[in-house]
């Protein structure tokens, strides 16, 4: 399988992953991203979507992953931009000196314009996107976008003219949403997976839901079968490739980026112990010893 093909989870600093992910106790030493990148080759920086970065701590992010040289970033565009539309000179160049430590050492493989199911396909908001794309016109950037209307022949159009990355998403069904595809526009392919829990229908669940009850789902290994094929079919033309999970609830995601990293033939490693434990179908597969003998197969007699 292709080696543009990186898979992660969106974010990595969930409480509720201690003593499921990570282990419950450790020292002083330890550090969720370094542990990330014995896992995965991406993960995505949730936190910008709320605050800019502060560039030291960037910094600091892009040293813990140093042991994983295929390692890459992205990060979601922060929500005044895509959400507001509050596009001021202060605040983009804020948001910009918080991702060019990662952008200049080519750690951050693209910028994720989340855009909310109302933002249909309209004259208004295609000239909003190829504003926010002039702005940000620096960054490698995808859009994420949850209406079907988006799939429209002239707002593909708009993807390809601007070279802005389409994010194929995998989500509940509902009202107008946007369906499976696999669908590449620019050089950065991305695949985001929510989980299909009817409580996170991505702008139609009730108001004040729990996020962790949204976030709540455990795809099957067929369910993940369904998207090999359309993962194979973007990184077949795409520079890079990115698969994001975003069903953090009880460590989902990360049980599913290992289960895709095996389905799709990507760089194995033992699944953590405390996971196994939780999951021991899911990961059985996935002790320290299936790994090595995955990674270094015996010589045929």
């Amino acid at each position: 399988m292709s080696s543009n093909i990186r898979i992660g989870t969106a974010g990595w600093s969930y409480p509720h992953w201690n003593g499921v992910v990570y282990p419950k106790t450790h020292g002083t030493g330890f550090h969720a991203l370094e542990f990330m990148s014995r896992h995965a080759d991406a993960v995505e920086i949730n936190s910008s979507f709320y605050q800019a970065l502060k560039p030291e701590i960037v910094k600091l992010w892009a040293k813990k992953v140093e042991r994983n040289p295929n390692f890459q970033f992205t990060a979601k565009l922060h929500q005044q931009f895509t959400h507001q539309r509050i596009v001021q000179d202060a605040e983009v160049a804020a948001f910009k000196e918080g991702l060019f430590p990662l952008l200049r050492t080519n750690k951050l493989g693209a910028l994720l314009m989340q855009f909310p199911w109302a933002y249909k396909f309209t004259e208004e908001n295609r000239d909003f996107l190829i504003k926010l794309r002039r702005t940000f016109r620096e960054f490698p950037l995808v859009a994420e976008m949850r209406h079907s209307s988006w799939l429209a022949e002239e707002a593909q159009g708009i993807f390809l003219d601007y070279k802005i990355g389409f994010c194929n998403i995998d989500q509940p069904a509902y009202t107008r949403a946007m369906p499976p595809t696999a669908i590449l526009t620019s050089g950065v392919g991305y695949v985001r997976l929510h989980g299909r829990n009817p409580q996170n229908s991505l702008g139609a669940y009730q108001p004040g839901a729990p996020r962790l009850r949204q976030h709540d789902y455990l795809y099957s290994e067929d369910e993940l079968s369904e998207w090999t094929e359309r993962i194979e079919r973007v990184s077949r033309f795409a520079e890079r490739t990115f698969v994001v999970f975003n069903n953090d609830a009880a460590g989902k995601s990360f049980v599913n980026s290992l289960q895709m990293r095996e389905l799709m033939g990507v760089r194995r490693t033992p699944a953590p112990l405390e996971l196994r434990r939780k999951y021991p179908v899911q990961l059985e597969n996935m002790g320290p010893q299936q790994a090595q003998q995955w990674l270094f197969p015996a010589e045929a007699a």
